[in-house]
C-alpha cells in the first residue's frame, strides 16, 4: 500500500511509523509498503513500483511483456514508462521516460496500467527476446502483423518479413550440412509416417526433426495443424523436434548440440 493509501485508510504519519518500526509494515520503496510481511505475491513487485512511481506510471518493456504473457517471469527490476518526467530509477525500478505515450499505447491488463502489445514489442525491439515475444503475441493474436509493420521499426520488420522463404530443398540442404559437420548420423528426408510427412528422420531413434521456414507461425491454421502433427507422432511413439530456419543458420553449434543429445 502507499503512504496515502494509508493515510486514507486511517491511520496517521505516527501510527504508520509505529507499524513501520513494530514489523507490522515493511517499507517496499519509499512511501510504498508490504502489509503483515516482506514476501509479496505474484506481481507485487509490479504493484509496488506503480505505486512508487504514481498514477502516470505504467509498466513497460519486459514487465509489460510478462503480464502480456509474451515472456516468461523472472527475477529482477520492475520497467516503469513515464511521460515527462525525469525520474531516476530506484532500487528494483528502472524507469523509462517518453515524451509522450497517446492511448493507443497505453491499456490495462490484469488491473494495472500498461503499454499495449504493439508497444511493448516496439521497446524491447534490441534484447534478444523479441523473437520468442513477438511469436506469442501473433499466435495469441494480441497485435496486428500490418501495425507492427508500419509501426516497428527495422528489427521487427526482419522477423516479420523473414527474408526469401526457403525453398523445401534448401531447408534440407541446410539441415543435412549440420548434421554432417557436427559428424551425426545421416537422417531420412522428406520420409512418410502415417498421414505426415517429415523433414527429417533418424529411424532407430525414433526421433524426427521438423525445419519451419518462417521463425514463427502467424496463420492459426498452420499452429493447430502444426500441434496435431506433433501429437499423433509422439503418439506413434516418435519424439519431436522443432527448429527453426534462423536456428539452423545462425545457431548451428547449439542445435547440433541437442540433435546430438536427442541422439545419443
Amino acid at each position: 500500500m502507499s503512504y496515502a493509501q494509508l493515510l486514507g485508510c486511517g491511520l496517521t504519519s505516527h501510527a504508520i511509523e509505529h507499524r513501520a518500526a513494530t514489523g507490522r509494515l515493511h517499507r517496499v520503496h519509499r512511501g510504498v509498503y508490504a502489509v503483515g510481511h516482506a514476501s509479496l505475491p505474484p506481481l507485487g513487485p509490479e504493484v509496488a513500483a506503480l505505486l512508487a512511481l504514481g498514477p502516470a506510471a505504467v509498466l513497460s518493456h519486459r514487465s509489460a511483456a510478462v503480464v502480456w504473457e509474451l515472456l516468461p517471469p523472472r527475477t529482477g527490476p520492475v520497467e516503469v514508462t513515464v511521460v515527462d518526467a525525469r525520474r531516476a530509477s530506484r532500487r528494483g525500478i528502472v524507469v523509462h521516460s517518453t515524451a509522450a505515450l497517446p492511448p493507443r499505447d497505453r491499456t490495462r491488463r490484469k488491473d494495472l496500467p500498461l503499454t499495449s502489445a504493439v508497444r511493448t514489442l516496439i521497446d524491447i525491439a534490441h534484447s534478444p527476446e523479441l523473437e520468442p515475444a513477438l511469436s506469442h503475441a501473433l499466435l495469441k493474436r494480441l497485435v496486428r502483423p500490418d501495425e507492427l509493420l508500419e509501426r516497428g521499426g527495422p528489427a521487427i520488420r526482419a522477423l516479420l518479413e523473414g527474408g526469401p522463404t526457403p525453398s523445401r530443398s534448401e531447408l534440407e540442404r541446410r539441415l543435412l550440412a549440420l548434421v554432417g559437420a557436427a559428424g551425426l548420423p545421416r537422417p531420412e528426408t522428406n520420409v512418410w509416417i502415417g498421414r505426415w510427412e517429415v523433414d527429417a528422420l533418424w529411424r532407430t531413434q525414433r526421433l524426427v526433426a521438423e525445419v519451419d521456414g518462417y521463425a514463427f507461425h502467424a496463420s492459426r491454421a498452420q499452429f493447430e495443424r502444426d500441434r496435431a502433427r506433433d501429437a499423433d507422432l509422439q503418439a506413434a511413439g516418435y519424439r519431436v523436434i522443432r527448429l527453426t530456419w534462423r536456428q539452423v543458420t545462425g545457431e548451428r553449434e547449439r542445435i547440433a548440440a541437442r540433435l546430438a543429445a536427442a541422439l545419443a
